[in-house]
This record gives structure tokens, C-alpha cells and sequence, in this order.
């Protein structure tokens, strides 16, 4: 079962993090089902964006930053692309760490109570510190792929357990509508959804995994099911939250209070389940992925076991650790990072449908026709999430 998947599974991992659960369970509380295509829009897009990514890593035997760097000839356009990459998945990454943690924290303190909660973040940083200093891909894997599963059923069973209406549900899935002072809801759900830090990500672990172009299939199916199974918890995460009153519901831990008088502990304890997991994934893909960005963009060549490599991980995971314990708020790097994830995404979509199509990379194996149109479709999306961050940081939305 391990050896059929892997990077995708990751992947699917790395965007189901506490915001992708805060704002599903707002979704829900707010809209109910309707908001339910949306999501299902982010997870094409996804399945597409990481499916082109993932189609590099292989053929190129590269990361998306190695690309980068080989293909843009010009060095003043080459040189900003990559400090752009920098700043939004290393320095972003440090930022939004903090956010990790505290989700697996929450996911802690809903099962065992507030006794032991200023260990909380100590104890998941160290569980993330010992995984990732192993250096052992195929552990991590493993270890992200077991959490995925228990991420999955958690939220799975908490869904059913709401007795959801199913006929509202695919109304809500294949009737788009737009409720009044939804779109930034709608939004935020893409945006949680399709991850700029995740086409780095996927390009490097696929390349570490497979090695012949002969494993295409094997990446395309991996890459479909795991995102398609993040979609469907993203969507029992929205269902859950039908079920609570609206005003009740602040974030995903009043999701959890607002079930029990309804559906006892055990609706709490799959919630906390659930949250645990996708906070600790989360909060190992994204150091992983600065990793190997920053060993991308500086050159290095070096492998997960290699110090420089691990110096990168450790300092975003030491810092998110102290973040959340401190309870400090790094406001002006949020918004740093923010603002270049709004820059980045669209600029690495039009890069990412630009190479895939160049038959000097990817030979026999580049975009076809109808590849192409979604690409095409997608990075108009990227453009008006790039420019909404933009604009909410800066004051405009």
C-alpha cells in the first residue's frame, strides 16, 4: 500500500491545515452546503496545478526551483522570481508555523483537556523535530500518510455522525450560487486550498521518490486520489458545521463544543482527532518544503540529511515553536508573506504552464490541448486570489 502512494498524500497534507479547518467550519456555519462547490473548484484546481508539478519533478528529475533557475535566461527576472519564492515559502512558512502548531494544539487540548497545555506546542514540535532530523523519506512519508488517515476518518465520521441532508449536499456541490457577503468566504477557501508552497513541494518529492518517466502513472494516480481525498475532508469539515448556529461558532474548537451537547464526546474527540492531525502534518510539510526551496534557490545540491538542509527546518519549526508558546504575533511578517504568496502564486502558475508546454524540458511529455485551456482557466483564478491578498493586507478589501 505505502509503495502505490506518497507524494500526494503529502501534498493533501500540507494544505489541510488548522486555516483550511477554520475556514471550512466557517463556511458551513454561515452558508450551510451552498458554499460546497467552491471547494470542489479548489480541488480541480489543485489536482491540476500539483498534476503539472508533479509531471516536472519526474521528467526533469528537478525541483520547481531548480527549474526556475535553469529556464529563466534573463538574471534580473531569474534573480527576482527566486526572492520572491524566498520570501513567501521560507520567510512565509516561519510566519504560518506558528499557525500549525497551535491547530495540533487545539486538536490536544479538545482530548486531554487544558492540565498540560503550555507543553502542547513543546511536545508537537519535538514529535516534528525528531521526524524530520530521521532524514528517512520513507518514514516521513509513512508517519504523514498514517496521520492523513486518521486526519481523513476523523473528520469523516464526525460528517456522518451531523446525519447530513445528502440531497442538499449535491445541490450544494454541482448548483453554484453566490449568498450575499459570501465571496470572501469563497475566496478563502480557494485560497486555503490552492498553496503556493505545495508546487515546490510536490516537484521535489516526486523527484526523490521516482525516477523514471515510466512512474508517470503511478504520480498521476497518486497525485488524483490524495487531493481528491483532502477535498472530500475539506467538504466533511464544511458539513460538520451545518449543523451549529451561526454566532455560535468563532473557530474550529467552538465547532467542537457546539457538537457535544448534540452528538456527545464522541463528536468532540474526532474533532480533536482530526485537528491534532492536520495541525502536525502541516506543521511538518511546511518547514520541508522551505528546506527544499532553500536548497533549490541557493544551490546547495544536498540531500534531507544534510545539515544545511536541516538548519532550514530547524529554524522555522524553532521559531513557529516559539511563536505559539510566547504568544507572539509576527503582524508585519504575516503581511510580508502574505503580500508575496499573492505575488507568487499566479507567477509560478504562468511559469509552471509555461515549462510543462516546452518540449526542450519535458520532450513527449509536455501540456496537451485540454491541459492547456485549465491552465489557462486557473492562473485567471491565481491572478484575483493574488490580487484579493494584495489588496486585504494592504487595507483595499
Amino acid at each position: 500500500m505505502f509503495k502505490k502512494i506518497g507524494p500526494g498524500v503529502l501534498v493533501a497534507a500540507a494544505f489541510i491545515g488548522p486555516g483550511t479547518v477554520t475556514a471550512c467550519t466557517l463556511a458551513g456555519v454561515e452558508f450551510g452546503y451552498t458554499l460546497l462547490w467552491a471547494m470542489l473548484l479548489s480541488v480541480l484546481a489543485t489536482i491540476i496545478l500539483q498534476e503539472m508539478s508533479a509531471r516536472l519533478g519526474i521528467i526533469t528529475q528537478k525541483g520547481l526551483a531548480d527549474v526556475i533557475k535553469q529556464e529563466l535566461k534573463t538574471p534580473w527576472i531569474r534573480n527576482t522570481v527566486v526572492a520572491i519564492v524566498l520570501g513567501a515559502i521560507v520567510v512565509g512558512n516561519a510566519a504560518y508555523e506558528a499557525g500549525n502548531i497551535g491547530g495540533a494544539t487545539l486538536g490536544l487540548e479538545a482530548i486531554f483537556g487544558t492540565t498540560y497545555l503550555s507543553f502542547y506546542p513543546w511536545i508537537i514540535g519535538f514529535c516534528a523535530f525528531v521526524l524530520l532530523y530521521m532524514g528517512n523519506y520513507k518514514l516521513l512519508e509513512k508517519v504523514l500518510v498514517s496521520l492523513v488517515i486518521i486526519m481523513s476518518l476523523s473528520f469523516l465520521v464526525t460528517s456522518i455522525i451531523t446525519k447530513p441532508d445528502v440531497l442538499a449536499i449535491l445541490k450544494g456541490l454541482f448548483v453554484p450560487t453566490v449568498p450575499s457577503e459570501s465571496i470572501l468566504t469563497i475566496i478563502a477557501l480557494v485560497g486555503t486550498t490552492v498553496v503556493p508552497y505545495n508546487l515546490f513541494l510536490h516537484a521535489s518529492l516526486v523527484s526523490e521518490k521516482w525516477k523514471s518517466p515510466n512512474d508517470l502513472k503511478a504520480v498521476k494516480r497518486d497525485t488524483y486520489l490524495s487531493i481528491a481525498l483532502g477535498g472530500l475532508v475539506s467538504m466533511s469539515i464544511i458539513i460538520a458545521a451545518t449543523t451549529i448556529q451561526s454566532g455560535e461558532v468563532k473557530n474550529v474548537m467552538d465547532l467542537a463544543k457546539g457538537l457535544q451537547p448534540l452528538y456527545g464526546d464522541a463528536a468532540k474527540y474526532f474533532m480533536g482527532m482530526g485537528l491534532f492531525a492536520a495541525g502536525v502534518t502541516s506543521a511538518i510539510t511546511a518547514p520541508l518544503a522551505a528546506a527544499y526551496v532553500a536548497n533549490s534557490c541557493f544551490g546547495w545540491k544536498v540531500g534531507l540529511k544534510h545539515m544545511k538542509f536541516k538548519l532550514v527546518w530547524m529554524i522555522i519549526l524553532g521559531v513557529g515553536v516559539l511563536f505559539m508558546s510566547f504568544g507572539i504575533k509576527p503582524i508585519e511578517v504575516i503581511k510580508f508573506a502574505q503580500i508575496a504568496n499573492g505575488i507568487l502564486l499566479p507567477a509560478i502558475a504562468v511559469f509552471l504552464l509555461w515549462v510543462v508546454n516546452r518540449p526542450a524540458v519535458m520532450g513527449k511529455y509536455k501540456n496537451t490541448l485540454l491541459q492547456n485551456i485549465f491552465g489557462i482557466l486557473i492562473i485567471a483564478l491565481a491572478i484575483m486570489l493574488g490580487a484579493k491578498s494584495i489588496f486585504k493586507v494592504m487595507g483595499l478589501l
